[in-house]
């Protein structure tokens, strides 16, 4: 069950030529590898491109009425692997995953693939999440591109742009034998608006009957002696056909006048904020009627000499506007321009930021500066963004993320917390996915993360042997992250080597942290894709003997008392713990319409919610500080003679129990209570309420007249 879907949207994947597609980058991306022949695509979710997966998913009838097969990978890694079929055969392949970290993890099957080369168009989309909306370490892709000699496509957040460079970008795959990388920001994986539409083509050649009809070259295979030509091939034949066809079909976009004193050259990516900027100096407007020069690269890599230097001679200085340290466009454009003996100063970081997103307010500052010192005349006279006050950080209280209201991974580290003022700190090697929020208030807890499924490996130089013999770390892990690289690099190494380590696995149904879609061990069905495989099974499999699965993590008690029990236990060899309870966010966006869909039906529907009693509730706070839900807040002490306020529940409040199973396994105040909120009751219930109510009514007023009384 992925977090949004796309069954009504995809229908538009069919449009045929000249009529005209509406709708995200997204959903432009697919239609353009349809347009263009795709045979194979496959891919890992992650953001910003999480949801190219989920359409390709939901359009499944229409890719196999097309011949194309789609393959939802088990890892990047995988996903890189696949394009192993555009080597030696014609087949137009496409896989797509989240940058850097997903470019990461494909890094070996990418090199061995730009190594041998293709033969078929072999296209990499990548999530670049980079900037100030990102979730991950700070790089970018530039650096991996120019690394193993693959050709990078950074297209301006245009749908027909988008469109026309995935189309195009096989076509310079198969013009130079070489994989191609584009790069799809966040704005430009959901910006909307509208293209003319082609027909969609089945691929010329099937992954079916390239099986059929095998095929083997040698060469391409990466092996020496083979591999030293490789280098050869890349720099004196794929390169130099890669910037003829850049050249030749000019991917490069030129907006304003062909002559000026100055100029731009701005990544494509960036392109619509910095015409943002420049409308607002006066100098575009909203369609990029830029009237100073502006050289656009669809293309960052390769870069083409011909018009670089076409574009810088005559001009005494160009802005360039290059996200990121170190500045490679900057480095090479200076070098082209020695090379061609051209004077014309390159300013980029010494007017804008070495590091972070450039944003409107970023681009539009440096701008400004870059005109005051080349173009005095043209340099806008005020501010080209308004400055936030300087304040406001004082004034609006931050907000670090957390788990969701009724997060089941919530109560694991409220028993964590337990343990450790029973045993001492531990140390805790997190894990990419919710259970990362750990880190922050009010749990505290989490010492490093290295990346995706490998909090057990995070751990394994901790063996409690020697000074601190007894004291084992905990590892912790997620569903998606197991199933991803864990289950060999995580488990399968504490096994091999006998770790002392307590691995949790939180098993939540779904790969929650990219989306909420199936896995291996989902307990949903999947017309598509096979499910519960049980993850304990996997790892007794691996070889695990102490393993134990609880199916309610909201039992706060027992899971204290696992927990203790793994880091205690005389058992030699990784301790496992699968924590398995149904992720809250998916669970609402699941049983939310169904119930209301039987409410308005007449159908008997029952809520739970729980509360807290501020007569019983004694003020310290300590439910909030071990469990930090969103619903729970303070209100003031309703009681005069009392000035500590007192815990409150509010209506965010989804009944998951997590505050009172706290209070009872923390030995804490009794003031919680629960309550079920009943639509369409029956007839009992509804008597029941009014006796109730009227025998209530009635104690409430005798004591307000005993009060009264006692008054006088």
């Amino acid at each position: 069950m992925a977090e949004r879907s796309f069954k009504k949207e995809v229908e538009k994947l069919r449009l045929g030529a000249g009529a005209t597609f509406e709708g995200e980058g997204i959903l432009a991306v697919t239609k353009a590898l349809l347009q263009a022949g795709v045979a194979y695509v496959g891919g890992y979710q992650g953001s910003p491109i999480s949801h190219l997966m989920d359409v390709f998913a939901d359009a499944d009838p229409l890719l196999r009425e097309l011949g194309v097969h789609f393959e939802s990978s088990a890892n990047e890694a995988a996903a890189g692997a696949m394009l192993a079929a555009s080597v030696n055969y014609p087949l137009r392949g496409a896989v797509a995953w989240k940058s850097v970290v997903g470019t990461n993890v494909a890094s070996d099957a990418l090199s061995n693939l730009a190594s041998g080369g293709v033969t078929g168009g072999a296209l990499i989309i990548v999530g670049e999440d980079y900037g100030e909306g990102s979730s991950i370490m700070q790089e970018r892709t530039h650096a991996f591109a120019m690394k193993s000699q693959m050709w990078l496509l950074d297209p301006r957040p245009n749908l027909t742009t988008i469109v026309d460079m995935v189309e195009t970008g096989f076509e310079l795959s198969e013009a130079s034998n070489t994989p191609v990388m584009i790069e799809m920001r966040v704005r430009s994986c959901h910006v909307t608006g509208s293209f003319v539409a082609k027909d969609n083509r089945r691929p010329s050649l099937t992954v079916g009957q390239a099986a059929a009809n095998p095929r083997r070259d040698v060469d391409r295979i990466v092996l020496p002696p083979a591999i030293f030509q490789h280098e050869i091939e890349k720099v004196e034949k794929r390169w130099p056909a890669a910037q003829t066809f850049v050249r030749d079909r000019r991917l490069n976009e030129w907006f304003g006048p062909e002559r000026d004193d100055i100029g731009i050259i701005v990544q494509g990516g960036l392109f619509n904020t910095l015409n943002r900027a420049l409308e607002l100096a006066g100098l575009s407007d909203a369609w990029g009627g830029a009237t100073l020069p502006v050289y656009c690269l669809n293309v960052v890599y390769p870069l083409i000499p011909e018009e670089v230097v076409a574009f810088c001679a005559g001009k005494k200085a160009v802005l360039v506007l290059e996200e990121g340290q170190p500045e490679f466009i900057e480095h090479e454009l200076n070098t082209l321009l020695r090379r061609a003996d051209l004077s014309t100063r390159i300013v980029g970081k010494d007017v804008m930021p070495r590091a972070g997103e450039y944003s409107g307010q970023v681009i539009g500052a440096g701008l400004a500066d870059f005109l005051r010192s080349w173009a005095p005349e043209r340099a806008p006279a005020r501010a080209l963004a308004a400055v936030p006050e300087p304040d406001l950080a004082a004034a609006v209280p931050p907000r670090p993320a957390g788990f969701c209201t009724g997060c089941p991974e919530r109560p694991i580290f409220s028993a964590m917390k337990l343990v450790q003022r029973e045993l001492g700190d531990l140390h805790v090697s997190a894990d990419i996915g919710c259970h990362l929020f750990s880190i922050l208030p009010p749990f505290h807890i989490g010492n490093t993360t290295m990346g995706y499924g490998l909090g057990t490996a995070g751990a394994s130089a901790f063996k409690p042997v020697g000074e601190g013999a007894g004291k084992r770390a905990v590892a912790m892990m997620g569903d998606g992250g197991f199933w991803h690289n864990g289950l060999s690099s995580g488990i399968g190494n504490a096994v091999f080597n006998q770790d002392e380590t307590v691995t949790i696995i939180v098993d939540n149904g779904y790969s929650a942290a990219t989306g909420g879609q199936d896995i291996l061990s989902s307990r949903a069905d999947n017309d598509i894709r096979t499910t519960h495989h049980p993850i304990e099974k996997a790892v007794r499999g691996m070889g695990v003997g102490w393993t134990r699965t609880l199916t309610h993590t909201y039992d706060v008690a027992r899971m204290r008392d696992t927990l203790k029990e793994a880091l205690t236990s005389p058992e030699k060899g990784p301790k496992v713990i699968v924590a398995q309870s149904e992720c809250m966010l998916n669970k609402q966006r699941r049983v939310k319409p169904l119930l209301a869909k039987a409410a308005k039906a007449g159908q008997r529907v029952v809520r739970e919610r729980f509360g807290v009693d501020a007569d019983t509730c004694t003020g310290d706070h300590a439910c909030i500080r071990l469990s930090g839900c969103p619903s729970l807040s303070i209100r003031p002490n309703p009681d005069p003679l009392r000035t500590h306020p007192v815990t409150h529940i509010d209506n965010s409040c989804v009944g998951c129990g997590h505050c009172g199973e706290v209070a009872h396994a923390a030995v804490l105040c009794p003031s919680f209570w629960k309550a079920s909120v009943v639509v369409n009751p029956g007839r009992w219930e509804r008597w029941g309420a009014r006796w109730r109510g009227a025998a209530i009514g009635w104690l409430q007023r005798r004591h307000a007249r005993h009060l009264a009384a006692r008054a006088f």
